[in-house]
């Protein structure tokens, strides 16, 4: 019989919380031997929602939209980083959209075992509850999510990895 988890995603999307996921995904990958995706969506989506609204010029979106791939970017590498001085190779993706759609298209074409998000934000409203993407699309995902918390635990655990 096969292990259980063989593929992990984490979703990575430049807070503190999706960090902290990633170095427990880290070490689910290092303990289990499963491979490992980090997926930073570029929400274009909200970018399109705020140009609508009239909050940006278009020349605004654009420089807007080069800026969330620049920090895709730098939070891939830096966990790509993270991988690395643990011995974890790990498959850095970007796409582009709804982070929802984004999310769970990823984890149907690479046959995802296991997604892996940080911690949810607090929800105030069914309206903030409505529109949280990550929430959404753990909720759609045909896999098995798993929530991270506890940080310094976390870290401990990712620091204890040889």
């Amino acid at each position: 019989m096969s292990s259980p988890i063989e593929k992990i995603m984490v979703y990575i999307d430049g807070t503190e919380q999706s960090v902290t996921a990633a170095q427990y995904a880290i070490c689910l990958a290092s303990f289990s031997g499963a491979e490992l995706v980090a997926q930073y969506v570029i929400n274009t989506r909200a970018v399109e929602d705020l140009l609508r609204a009239s909050i940006f010029l278009k020349e605004e979106q654009v420089e807007y939209e080069h800026d969330m791939e620049a920090d895709a970017e730098r939070y891939l590498n830096y966990v790509n980083e993270l991988a690395l001085k643990k011995g974890i190779t790990i498959t850095k993706r970007q796409s582009r959209g709804s982070v929802n759609k984004e999310i769970a298209d990823a984890v149907a074409e690479l046959q995802i075992d296991l997604l892996v998000i940080g911690e949810l934000s607090r929800i105030r409203s069914r309206r903030d509850e409505f529109y949280d993407e990550t929430e959404r699309a753990m909720r759609s995902v045909s896999c098995s999510v798993l929530i991270v918390k506890d940080e310094d635990k976390v870290w401990e655990m990712y620091q204890s990895l040889v």
